[in-house]
């Protein structure tokens, strides 16, 4: 029997991710990974959002993953529902992007970057890079049993027969959850969504839209019965990918194979990029059922990665999830183990936080197949809540149906939603939805804070290694930070409650003390924050008619979202 500081089922990003930074901020932690597999293995999930290389850096192997040469992500061109257009979603406006010599380093525009990532090279790097900073890594070793009393692992039991013990276990092993099946911990599955995933890997495809040096948009093109991912994960291999209703597939009468063959003919531009290009041939397959499990950690264990709940790939959020998740995992096991922290209140934390993020991000995918006539199931679904709430599904309810528990999940200085600031969301969500995004703060003009209910609390902030307590305002499981974004519209609204003064109020806060680049930037934040704060219940609104109102609208177009025109104009799609 060998014994470990914390032991960590699964070495995919989640599990390497922990790993990693665990070794980096705690050398003195002895840490194991058990990775039933040998490296490098297939696995899917080859888009990547920016927060992910952030993460990565974080790690230290932001280089590795730079010199493997994977393609330079800048965004998303979308065909989606009834219209036929393409619509482009960009971290960096393609017009202010400059060229630059990769591999490159962190930092200006990188930063705001992603890739498209061939994940069984991605996931080695990581691996490897976890075990180079001191993690025991073991590559094809199976837990087999997890022996536990109560909620607390008392060991694993591996395939050989040989048991190790720990003062902390995560169960990063994905899907298969073996730790918290074994704990009796439930999943749910909140959505009427059950989709299957058929894909394969192209070599010599062409590129759709070249940006720089190894740059591009991945694609993702809706069929009249699912939709089409395209992306490209090396220099001349391309991932290609069918996800359609799980119920069609069984009506259709046809192999995954066959199915594949018939929506990639069905797409002009696709089967365009693909003329010249030649498939591996061999086709995968998977279900793609979004849930979340009931509890994330216990009296000494963790759960990370897909353990803890999945959300349909639409968005690209999958890794985004994983690693930010065991991001806090690592930190939360370090504060608890110094005892510079209370593990029940990190866990709690924890455990409410990633749901809800998990939550949104269903929630997001949702309202996107609503819009796509192809996923009747969620149609009806949809139709369902939008009654019980007494509206339609606009881009408005949507929003508001979206934002429920929170907005200070994702990033507590400013609002969040899926990744995303919340002026792109209501951009994303109007397109989708063909309705127009308002804004509560343009439609009322006296704005006060609401704390009803609310006691002043604290919740933990994670940097540089450390878990740092941060004031906030808790209802229930809402918290609004005394920091950041929020902390200042807290303070805007103590001194004056009409939104003209109150903006007033900002613009001297701003030259006393600018935190933003300029003034415009830090109202826009401001505004969008004092919005969110509204539909999260802190802040009440009324209208007065003798007061001003002011002008603030949601753009049809803007720098990052707006109407294709080089493909369009290239493939006279």
């Amino acid at each position: 029997m060998e014994s470990f500081d914390v032991a960590i089922i699964g070495g995919g990003p989640a599990g390497s991710c922990c790993g990693a930074l665990l070794k980096k901020y705690a050398p003195e932690m002895s840490v194991v990974i058990l990775e039933r597999e040998k490296f490098p293995r297939d696995h899917i999930g080859e888009s990547l959002l920016p927060i992910v290389p952030q993460v990565i850096h974080e790690m230290g192997a932001w280089d590795k993953i730079e010199a493997a040469d994977f393609p330079l992500k800048i965004g998303a061109t979308y065909r989606w529902g009834k219209k036929k257009d393409l619509w482009d979603f960009e971290f960096i406006p393609i017009q202010h992007f400059h060229e630059t010599d990769r591999p490159g380093k962190f930092d200006g525009q990188r930063v705001h970057t992603a890739w498209q990532v061939y994940r069984p090279i991605f996931d080695e790097i990581l691996l490897d890079h976890a075990a180079e900073l001191g993690c025991d890594v073991r590559e094809e070793t199976k837990v087999l049993k997890i022996e536990s009393t109560g909620d607390r692992v008392d060991a694993l039991v591996l395939e050989s027969g040989e048991k190790i013990t720990a003062k902390c276990y995560v169960d990063a092993s994905g899907v298969s959850s073996i730790l918290r099946k074994a704990m009796g911990v439930e999943a749910q599955y909140p959505t009427a969504l059950r989709n299957i995933a058929i894909w394969d890997y192209w070599d010599n495809a062409d590129w759709a839209i070249k940006v720089g040096v190894g740059g591009t948009r991945i694609l993702v093109m809706s069929i009249d019965w699912g939709w089409l991912w395209f992306i490209p994960i090396a220099p001349t291999k391309t991932s290609l990918g069918l996800v359609c209703p799980l119920e069609y597939y069984r009506k259709s009468g046809q192999r995954p194979e066959e199915l594949y063959a018939k929506a990639v003919k069905q797409d002009p531009l696709i089967s365009e990029l693909i003329r010249n290009a030649k498939p591996e041939g061999e086709i995968r397959t998977t279900n793609d059922w979004s849930y979340i499990a009931d509890r994330l950690a216990g009296e000494n264990w963790y759960l990370a990665g897909d353990s803890c709940g999945f959300a349909d790939p639409i968005l690209s959020a999958g890794l985004t999830l994983a690693m930010f998740g065991a991001r806090q995992v690592a930190y939360s096991i370090i504060a608890e183990m110094r005892g510079t922290h209370d593990g029940q209140w990190l866990k709690s934390f924890y455990t409410e936080k990633q749901r809800r993020q998990i939550g949104q991000h269903i929630k997001f995918a949702d309202f996107w197949y609503s819009s796509n006539g192809a996923f009747t199931d969620l149609v009806d679904y949809c139709r369902d809540i939008a009654k019980q709430s007494g509206h339609d599904m606009s881009s408005n309810a949507a929003f508001g149906w979206m934002a429920t528990g929170g907005f200070t999940n994702d990033d507590p200085v400013i609002p969040m939603l899926g990744g995303f600031a919340i002026q792109a969301v209501k951009i994303q969500l109007a397109r989708i939805s063909q309705t127009r995004a308002t804004w509560k703060v343009a439609e009322y003009n006296v704005f006060k804070l609401n704390l009803e209910g609310a006691v002043e609390d604290t919740f933990p902030i994670f940097s540089e290694g450390r878990v740092f307590n941060t004031p906030c305002y808790r209802r229930g499981e809402s918290i609004l930070p005394k920091y950041g974004m929020f902390g200042m519209v807290i303070e805007m609204l103590q001194a004056e409650s009409r939104i003209v003064p109150a903006l007033e109020w900002l613009e001297r806060r701003y030259y006393e003390d600018p935190k933003y680049p300029n003034f415009e930037m830090t109202m826009d934040y401001a505004l969008a924050t004092l919005e969110s704060m509204i539909d999260d219940g802190w802040v009440t609104c009324e209208k007065n008619k003798k007061d001003m109102f002011i002008v603030y609208e949601t753009p049809v177009e803007s720098a990052s979202f707006h109407t294709n025109r080089d493909i369009a104009r290239t493939f006279g799609v």
